[in-house]
């Protein structure tokens, strides 16, 4: 195939589909962001009248939603520039202003209604604003900088890792510098002290290795030119890049398999106003199904081609070139209940060990708990299904459950670890490359 037939493809691809497409956030001015994570019991509030429900791993975050966790959930929600916000277990927290300014700056808005919340904003753009709210407080800043915001009933703390965040309220605006803590007193109309260290707290570690997570994939794939940040860190481990004869680059996930379809598995959401989206229950599920579009490439199978970043993003993203049988996702055609589709393969992990099968794509492994995918990859392509021995932070992470992945929950871990050890089993082939 040509570039030219391949341009010819792509755009075919994207007018089959443009009913589908949300408008342009510089016409519409909506923004959408994605909840990047989900660990435990998260529940969100789309806001659809079914109240609080339980959340999906890259379901689009918009402006009025609200998240509660339980005792035993966490969740990180991403931002377009990479920006992160992670929040504990026991916190509520709600998305007051996600908006586009005609100037073209990001307003982010959220309040703190209880619990602990770590910020990690990356200030891509310096008219961009991020606003953390908490009782009678706002902590503002336009320049990179990572916080966490600790909420009580007669207090609050604000603790800064790294940049300088401002916060105003009842008792005037602080100026908190890095490795500051200041705390406010509700009683005392938020009379605050300033502290010159920060204490410690448990998932402090957590919400770091994500962190460092995000930092060291971030960069490390082909792509380094996408107008959004989101999503691409999970673009970069989990899968690879491939310049195809006839079709140019395109992205696959590891462990995909011959038979392996990237609409097999995944949800149908309402959301008022724009109707159904498709939400993927993989862990790099987010660009993939928002952009671009999705073909079967003879010898390869199904692949990703990047693109369609200006015109919106997709509600049922574009296929292309499709097989023969191939059923092509179809939404609800009423009602606003949740649909949930297919039944993934799962990765079974022990504390001390995952198994991956072929055609998982990568679902059930967590965020950088193997240091060399690709090779994990191709052993399981080679034998059906592949073991990593993960070091002992990912151990820890792994041992509360003998399962990490199903069609309603994140696939994503809480630890990173720089090395592991690969095993193989099983007798099924690696497809054609």
């Amino acid at each position: 195939m040509s570039n030219r037939s391949l341009g010819t493809w792509l755009a075919l691809g994207a007018l089959a589909f443009v009913c589908a497409v949300v408008p342009a956030s510089a016409e519409s001015h909506v923004r959408i962001v994605r909840l990047s994570n989900v660990e435990g019991t998260v529940q969100v509030d789309r806001n659809a009248g079914q109240g609080l429900e339980k959340a999906f791993l890259n379901m689009p975050v918009v402006e009025g939603m609200k998240m509660a966790t339980k005792a035993d959930g966490r969740a990180e929600i991403e931002f377009e520039d990479g920006s992160t916000v992670r929040v504990t277990p026991d916190t509520k927290i709600e998305f007051t202003a996600l908006s586009l300014q005609d100037s073209g700056a990001h307003v982010s808005t959220l309040t703190l209604r209880q619990g602990l919340a770590y910020v990690d904003y990356t200030a891509k753009q310096k008219s961009d604003v991020f606003t953390l709210a908490f009782q009678n407080e706002k902590a503002t800043s336009t320049e990179a900088v990572h916080f966490r915001v600790g909420l009580a009933d007669t207090n609050a703390a604000v603790a800064v890792f790294n940049g300088d965040l401002k916060v105003d309220g009842p008792s005037g605006p602080v100026e908190l510098s890095k490795n500051r803590t200041a705390t406010f007193d509700f009683a005392a109309n938020d009379r605050y002290t300033i502290a010159k260290n920060i204490e410690e707290d448990s998932f402090d570690a957590w919400d770091k290795q994500l962190s460092k997570y995000q930092r060291e994939y971030a960069s490390k794939g082909s792509y380094k030119d996408y107008p959004y940040g989101y999503g691409v860190s999970d673009l970069n481990y989990y899968g690879n890049y491939y310049n195809v004869p006839g079709y140019g680059s395109m992205w696959q996930p590891y462990f995909a398999g011959a038979g392996w379809s990237p609409f097999a598995d995944g949800s149908w959401l309402f959301y008022p106003g724009m109707g159904y989206t498709w939400v993927s229950p993989y862990p790099w599920g987010w660009m993939p199904y928002r952009y671009g579009s999705w073909g079967f490439v003879p010898g390869f199978g199904w692949m990703w081609a990047p693109g369609g970043f200006g015109g919106g993003w997709y509600n049922i993203p574009p296929v292309t070139n499709p097989p023969q049988r191939f059923k092509t996702p179809t939404a609800p055609a009423q009602g606003t209940a949740t649909v949930v589709v297919g039944h993934p393969i799962l990765t079974t992990g022990m504390p001390h060990r995952l198994t991956v099968q072929n055609g998982s794509a990568g679902m059930g492994v967590p965020r950088g708990a193997v240091s060399n995918m690709a090779k994990f990859s191709h052993e399981a392509q080679q034998n059906g299904f592949a073991t990593v021995h993960t070091m002992p932070a990912v151990r820890s992470a792994m041992a509360p459950s003998p399962s990490f992945s199903g069609p309603t929950t994140s696939s994503g871990g809480s630890h990173m670890s720089t090395g592991s050890h690969v095993s193989t089993g099983g007798h099924t082939s690696a497809p054609h490359r």
